[in-house]
């Protein structure tokens, strides 16, 4: 899933995705503001509509998964919100110069991707209850799974492949 430009929110992605921030926190104004139009009622009084769902009805939410970011934070009292990187919010683990591929990583490439298990199943060559598996740590991905994580991770520049920790 990705969002496409004229969408209401591709502001707010273009606004992410040149943010170059770990996290950054935006008022509703200021979100308003980029998009040139109100947020609707239930963004200023219910937190589940600033939610990281997986769900094409949730545009809102592509924008930012799209752009690499997920809610890390809502103050709906002070009409703010905390956007934090993927990499930022999992804090990708390495050993040996390479991602540790465990649940919360592998949902957070999919997810920094803008995919749902089944688009992401399809690109790994698995079955959607795989994805799900190794996201609920399961059982984690073999050796040639983890190789072929590292290369779509490298083409999304996620999680600084190669870095050595």
């Amino acid at each position: 899933m990705s969002i496409k430009p004229g969408s209401k929110y591709y502001p707010l992605f273009e606004h992410l995705q040149n943010c170059n921030k770990a996290a950054t926190t935006l008022t509703f104004l200021e979100i308003e503001a980029l998009m040139g139009r109100s947020l609707p009622a239930s963004a200023r009084a219910k937190k589940g509509w600033w939610s990281n769902r997986d769900s094409v009805s949730a545009l809102q939410a592509i924008a930012w998964v799209s752009a690499g970011y997920q809610v890390n934070a809502v103050d709906l009292a002070q009409q703010k919100v905390t956007f934090q990187t993927f990499q930022a919010a999992y804090n990708i683990q390495h050993k040996h110069g390479q991602i540790e591929w465990n649940g919360k990583a592998i949902k957070a490439l999919r997810a920094c991707k803008g995919l749902n298990q089944e688009q992401f199943a399809s690109e790994l060559g698995v079955r959607r209850e795989t994805v799900s598996e190794w996201e609920n740590s399961k059982y984690e991905p073999d050796r040639s799974k983890r190789k072929l994580l590292d290369m779509i991770a490298k083409q999304a520049s996620f999680g600084d492949i190669g870095k050595n920790s």
